[in-house]
């Protein structure tokens, strides 16, 4: 038997010794029955472990949006974070799970699963496991959305928003992805679409709609001065947001290689694949701000370092090593001139969700056709084209529509003197500085 198989040895051992146990001596069809049940117990394992690495991710953004905000409004992003998980994981057992997974004749999208009925007492756990793994996938996208409307969303009509994503935004969208990994059929997937990990299902589809979160709310007040050019606003703690870009980095190698919902061989390479990029990506985005700016900038540096983990995130499994530093090197130097572009266009993103998630996911869709390591088709391009359109229009159409919906009825933003006091005090009556004066730094009215 090869080395890398030995620690099966134990398991096929203390199955055979059931086997005897029972009166049955071991045959060639007992041992292939105990070797397929250890196989599908070690995939229930890294299926969860993969799930909990993703679900960790949470915390990463959540450290990243308050490090990159200002202290006044550290409670109420902490909040808008846990929230994300909490209310999307009730929307997307209720309602989500179904639309995304459950049985469909027209691929648009499922009509049974829903409370997730497919799971009986006794019944086959395996939707189970599956359900945990898609949940924390779900509250990623629409955790996406909450940085690019920081510092200024009223807390009640976020958590509207983000009930409403988990429950049919992003499970409609996924399941023409990847409704076929159970017992849906999505039409993009029929056609060849290529999203291993969701570069598009789910990080495209947070940046479109944090775009049209930031379009309805504008800018934060004082961010753009009477000339009309943007004014910093600094982050308050940047040691928060690069413990949050390495939480978020570790929490990839669950969402790329976990993707494969089997504990076997193929997770090395999208291991790999998914290092390079994020290493690439920060690298690129450093010498670019480097050059750009005379000094080596962190914020972008560690933006680029997830825009190559976003880029990734679709093509991990079917590009080269060689081709995952290129996606992840553009990606990269892709973010910072996004970055500086919606800037200049008045779009106000105090984290650049837009430019990681939205323009990002988009590069790291076309690159699965660009890249692919088993040749380059112009159909294969195509079809991610047509994919990526069909995300903007679907995410960004409803997300324009959701929320100016709520601006017009429970009000989107909160009142000018309330986001100058900060969401702190006045959305949640607290302070997550206490026992330090926390000044309104940043730019109040037109004062920078």
């Amino acid at each position: 038997m090869k080395r890398k198989a030995l620690w099966l040895v134990p398991f096929l051992v203390l199955a055979a010794s059931m086997a005897w146990a029972d009166g049955e001596p071991p045959t060639v069809e007992s041992n292939r029955t105990a070797i397929e049940l250890v196989q599908t117990h070690a995939n229930y394992v890294w299926t969860l472990v993969a799930a909990a690495l993703v679900f960790f991710m949470q915390a990463g953004f959540a450290l990243v949006e308050t490090g990159f905000t200002r202290a006044k409004n550290a409670i109420n992003i902490l909040m808008k974070n846990l929230m994300d998980f909490a209310v999307g994981s009730i929307a997307f057992w209720a309602v989500g799970f179904g639309l995304m997974f459950g049985v469909t004749s027209t691929g648009w999208f499922g009509t049974t699963g829903f409370f997730l009925s497919d799971w009986t007492p006794g019944g086959d756990p395996w939707v189970l496991a599956f359900w945990m793994f898609q949940v924390v996938f779900c509250a990623t996208a629409a955790t996406i959305v909450s940085g690019a409307m920081a510092e200024r969303t009223k807390f009640s009509s976020y958590l509207i928003y983000s009930l409403v994503v988990s429950a049919v935004i992003y499970p409609v969208f996924g399941s023409w992805v990847w409704g076929g990994l159970y017992k849906g059929g999505g039409w993009l997937q029929k056609l060849g679409f290529i999203d291993f990990a969701g570069s598009t299902a789910v990080h495209s589809m947070g940046g479109w709609l944090a775009l049209a979160g930031a379009i309805v709310l504008g800018p934060r007040i004082g961010k753009y001065g009477s000339d009309g050019k943007p004014r910093p606003i600094p982050g308050h703690n940047l040691p928060l947001a690069v413990l949050g870009v390495f939480i978020l980095w570790l929490g990839w190698f669950g969402f790329n290689p976990g993707s494969t919902t089997a504990a076997n061989k193929d997770i090395a390479l999208i291991f790999v694949n998914t290092n390079l990029a994020a290493a690439a990506g920060a690298c690129t985005a450093l010498f670019t701000s480097w050059i750009k700016f005379g000094k080596p900038e962190i914020s972008m540096t560690l933006n680029g370092t997830l825009a190559g983990l976003v880029g990734i995130t679709a093509p991990c499994y079917n590009v080269t090593p060689v081709s995952a530093v290129m996606i992840g090197g553009v990606a990269g130097v892709l973010v910072f001139f996004s970055v500086l572009f919606f800037d200049k266009i008045k779009v106000d993103d105090p984290v650049g969700a837009i430019s990681v998630h939205g323009v990002c996911g988009a590069w790291g869709t076309l690159s699965a056709a660009l890249f692919n390591a088993e040749g380059v088709t112009l159909t294969l391009v195509g079809v991610q084209l047509l994919g990526m359109a069909v995300c903007f229009v679907w995410s960004f159409g409803l997300g324009m529509i959701l929320f100016k919906t709520l601006a017009m009825t429970v009000g989107l933003r909160v009142r000018p003197e309330e986001e100058i006091e900060g969401l702190d005090l006045t959305e949640h009556a607290g302070s997550a500085y206490s026992d330090f004066h926390v000044p309104a730094y940043g730019p109040t009215a037109e004062r920078g």
